[in-house]
């Protein structure tokens, strides 16, 4: 009796498989059932459901061994009855974010690490910031070729040390969820620009302009990343085929992501060239100065500000469109050969290929001369104007006749595509109409007829969108979306903040890369995203609706560098 009898325990939906010892009691016997469900023994009841045991619930003091075992039917079956308490282990382990290594840690941070400011660096962690969401720098800085030893071994050098180092800036912020200090990589900055390593008069350091910085920047990067076969692999890694058709006379990767090749056409002002009917007259005398084309490339489009409180400005720029297309076309001196003298000649730029990433600076500081100073070196302003933008800039208007016909095929391709969908939409209701419609009367024939004609109608519109989809639509930059149609998104944002052009401060906003449940903006049909804004090492979550406001005209943050990308 000592090694007990086998018994069936059922609890709920689960049965268990014991031994009952008779001469440990009934507390013995709960104590192991508790042991086994986690059901505390004061809390259970056990009731018998084969015959010859106990009658209802068994009551501690029962005598088990007054039980005759060998004459109940087996298996000897007992019910228990009773919740269990204990706190078991979770099915899947909790582990909390302090606890996971530094790179498990910055993959499921809420967000992105901030850099530390060493001493008015803001200018430089809010372009890095702005620029780590390019896949193709990135993946052009992870790939760098052998060292370009054109400029000399020293300058070489320098150049390798900076652009190695914010590579492995990079680096460390995806590897961290914590703010990261920028030690080597501001210390190769001032090694590659002096200037950046100015002081003021307490020997601390100077407040530098973004703009010359990120200029700088993608100089050095441009020549660290030469090479038609280092553009091709920095794309391709991202899953982007370029042809070398594609870029263009682009030598190095900077150029391919950020490179904007600008056809310019001058014109003289007081010898304009010959009209088209009087070139068609033969033997026609016409005196006039031929246009001057010429191309050149450039890195980012400059949205010039004028008007405000400047009496003497011709055009009030209160759009960044607005502000491009001033900047495009500008008057200049230059020698006439026909009037043998200096005449005022107009110059207009187009877009004659367009980037992957497109970067538009506002215009907001300038030079002023103070000849009534006593240095007369004259001073740097700012213009605080509102100068307002939206989350999708279309460049149709600012672009060559050949890329603007290239844009024109994919914009009707997508509105046949769209016409056609709707036309699909409302044959599919029209069918429904026709069904009811044969069950009224003969007079209602006509109107039948009349909707079949139209039938044939949205047909033949939907057959021309079927004819237009196998047009091949020739590219107009390297690394673009097929069929691109001329809309650029931004996605990053350097502002400045404060009156003094010296001083201030800058901060990056930048677009997240993992966007939830999204809703248009109040009144409007931009989508209000989620975006993050850098204020150095603290970084904060924002929306669309409040990157849109740093427009300008207070002493709030402002537009200075606005990352626009290619738009699918």
């Amino acid at each position: 009796m000592s090694d007990g009898f086998p018994i069936v325990v059922k609890w709920g939906k689960k049965t268990l498989e014991i031994k009952i010892i008779p001469s440990n009691g009934v507390k013995g016997l709960k104590a192991e059932l508790e042991e086994m469900t986690g059901v505390p023994t004061d809390r259970m009841k056990l009731m018998p459901k084969s015959k010859g045991l106990w009658k209802g619930v068994v009551k501690d003091d029962f005598d088990l061994t007054s039980i005759d075992y060998s004459k109940v039917k087996k298996p000897i079956q007992i019910l228990l009855m009773g919740s269990a308490t204990k706190l078991t282990g979770p099915k899947v382990k909790t582990v909390f974010l302090e606890d996971l290594p530094p790179e498990e840690a910055a993959k499921v941070a809420a967000e992105p690490p901030g850099l530390n400011n060493l001493g008015n660096t803001c200018y430089l962690n809010s372009v890095v910031q702005c620029l780590r969401n390019i896949p193709e720098l990135r993946s052009g800085l992870s790939n760098l070729p052998p060292p370009n030893n054109q400029a000399g071994i020293e300058v070489s050098q320098r150049n390798r040390m900076f652009i190695s180092n914010l590579r492995d800036l990079y680096d460390s912020l995806d590897r961290t969820a914590d703010a990261f200090s920028p030690t080597r990589f501001v210390m190769a900055t001032k090694m590659s620009f002096p200037q950046f390593a100015q002081t003021g008069p307490q020997g601390q350091p100077m407040q530098q302009d973004a703009e010359e910085f990120y200029s700088g920047l993608l100089a050095i990067a441009a020549q660290e990343t030469d090479g038609i076969d280092v553009i091709k692999k920095s794309f391709a890694a991202i899953g982007k085929n370029v042809e070398e058709k594609d870029l263009q006379g682009s030598k190095n990767l900077v150029d391919a992501v950020f490179g904007i090749k600008m056809e310019e056409t001058l014109t003289c002002d007081e010898l304009p060239p010959p009209s088209e009917d009087a070139m068609a007259v033969e033997g026609a005398a016409t005196t006039s100065e031929p246009s001057v084309k010429s191309n050149d490339l450039h890195r980012k489009l400059v949205c010039n500000i004028q008007g405000g409180s400047d009496a003497s400005a011709q055009v009030n720029v209160t759009h960044v469109a607005e502000g491009i297309a001033l900047s495009l076309n500008s008057k200049l001196e230059k020698r006439s050969e026909i009037l043998g003298r200096d005449a005022v000649w107009t110059s207009s730029r187009r877009i004659a290929r367009l980037p992957p990433v497109l970067v538009i600076q506002f215009g907001r500081f300038y030079w002023k001369e103070t000849p009534d100073s006593q240095d007369h070196a004259g001073v740097k302003c700012k213009v605080m104007k509102p100068v307002a933008f939206s989350g999708i800039l279309d460049i149709y208007e600012f672009c060559t006749t050949g890329v603007q016909k290239v844009l024109k095929k994919s914009r009707d391709k997508a509105l046949a595509e769209d016409d056609a969908a709707i036309a699909k939409k409302l044959e599919g209701q029209k069918e429904d109409d026709n069904a009811v419609m044969d069950t009224t009367t003969e007079g209602e024939g006509a109107a039948s007829e009349s909707n079949t004609e139209e039938d044939e109608e949205l047909k033949a519109a939907m057959a021309l969108s079927v004819q237009k989809e196998e047009e091949v639509i020739e590219t107009v930059g390297p690394g673009l979306p097929d069929e691109f149609q001329g809309q650029y998104e931004i996605f990053a944002v350097v502002t400045h903040k404060g009156r003094d052009a010296d001083g201030g401060h800058y901060m990056g906003w930048v677009k997240s890369e993992n966007q939830g449940k999204s809703t248009n903006i109040k009144d409007t049909d931009e989508t209000n995203d989620d975006w993050f804004v850098f204020d150095d090492d603290e970084v904060s979550p924002c929306k669309t609706e409040d990157v849109l406001k740093l427009k300008g005209g207070g002493d709030w943050h402002m537009s200075y560098l606005s990352f626009y990308r290619a738009k699918k």
